[in-house]
């Protein structure tokens, strides 16, 4: 089966009324059985600050007035294209956990989608990716799955870079499913 490659932009600074993406894309998600990672929507900044808590979102980077309307417009492309999902599971990061929320309302965190960037949680991308892995391999749906997460870990396991708000879909062995551009917003 010929292997193709699909990164999804979702409109990083530039926002329009509606998402388009061609019919062979949406027509792949509707099948269902894709893992779909989204870097989460737009939180200006890069790493996090020296005082970062987990458990309180003022010491974290947030999701700007665009990352809003981006997580906004990431749900409705799903709502509008009846595109079906298993379960969505986010980061403990608040701007992954606000992407999450805002788009797909239901989601639960997942401590393997977690940042690994800055120094003090770089130790724990082995076990983090061991984990994410161990997780997709066991999971089993017709419908998708979404995993809302970092550069870091969509970088290390499919070797490939995102920017804010975009998708990466693939398949259980993490072959990428096209490489049609979709322009958001």
């Amino acid at each position: 089966m010929k292997t193709i490659y699909l990164i999804l932009i979702l409109g990083l600074f530039t926002f329009k009324n509606n998402v388009y993406a061609s019919d062979k894309i949406i027509d792949s998600l509707k099948e269902g059985k894709k893992i779909i990672f989204i870097r989460h929507a737009l939180a200006p900044g890069n790493g996090d600050p020296d005082n970062f808590n987990i458990n309180d979102c003022t010491t974290q980077r947030n999701l700007n007035k665009n990352g809003i309307i981006q997580s906004k417009k990431i749900g409705l492309f799903f709502k509008k294209n009846k595109i079906k999902i298993d379960k969505v599971l986010s980061s403990e990061w608040c701007r992954c956990k606000d992407t999450a929320k805002i788009a797909f309302k239901n989601f639960e965190t997942f401590n393997a989608l977690n940042s690994f960037y800055d120094e003090k949680f770089a130790s724990n991308e082995d076990m983090q990716i061991k984990n994410l892995k161990k997780y997709i391999k066991s999971w089993e749906s017709d419908k998708n799955l979404i995993l809302i997460t970092h550069f870091v870990v969509i970088s290390s396991i499919l070797n490939i870079g995102t920017s804010s708000g975009e998708m990466i879909i693939s398949d259980k062995n993490y072959n990428i499913i096209d490489n049609k551009i979709f322009n958001g917003f």
